[in-house]
């Protein structure tokens, strides 16, 4: 079996990064966003449920999931969010392991959630979790930048996650998103070795 560890974080905590360094040692990264992203492209598997749920004013003139639409609809909803995470989540998830299983060279995988602990259906599967953790300034800050969202919106999101506290204790390895890209890579060097040797003993 593939040796599994999954990578999560809050919102503007560096996930992207860090699995791009990831990747740059050799590791195989299975990211959950992209695959939603795929699903919910043009006839992607996920649009004909989310048009039956939510009607066709969620999917575009090319037939993808207008995205704008759908956060309208389901931020301020709780009955509606849970509608779209019930159609998206098992797909995103039955494609994970799909992937996870196909054969690789690489010494491990990375498995990229956001939402890792909160969706309930990862944490067991993975061998590993780490979480890429900043403070919460930070996060705000970059997630601003990045999102052109302002900080009552960002906060609005980082209250629908779980607190920095939580997931740091829920965790297996954490990686410092707090220095230089340097001091971040070092990080990164040294938890691949461990990773690896983990790897290689658990075959």
């Amino acid at each position: 079996m593939n040796y599994l560890v999954g990578l999560t974080g809050g919102i503007g905590s560096g996930k992207s990064t860090v699995a791009d360094m990831f990747a740059t040692l050799g590791v195989r990264i299975i990211d959950t966003d992209l695959i939603s992203h795929q699903l919910t492209q043009a006839d992607g598997a996920a649009i004909p449920a989310l048009r039956d749920a939510f009607g066709p004013q969620v999917v575009d003139v090319h037939g993808a999931l207008d995205r704008g639409k759908m956060r309208e609809i389901v931020f301020n909803d709780p009955a509606k969010k849970k509608t779209l995470e019930s159609i998206l989540h098992p797909l995103i998830f039955a494609e994970t392991r799909l992937q996870a299983a196909s054969p690789t060279q690489a010494p491990y995988s990375l498995v990229v959630v956001p939402l890792l602990f909160e969706s309930g259906r990862y944490a067991d599967w993975l061998q590993r979790v780490i979480t890429v953790d900043c403070p919460e300034k930070s996060q705000i800050a970059r997630t601003m930048r990045r999102s052109n969202l302002d900080e009552p919106a960002v906060r609005a999101i980082m209250a629908q996650q779980l607190s920095r506290d939580e997931r740091l204790a829920l965790s297996d390895e954490v990686i410092l998103n707090n220095g230089s890209l340097d001091d971040l890579k070092a990080q990164i060097v040294g938890m691949h070795l461990r990773l690896s040797k983990l790897a290689n003993e658990s075959d």
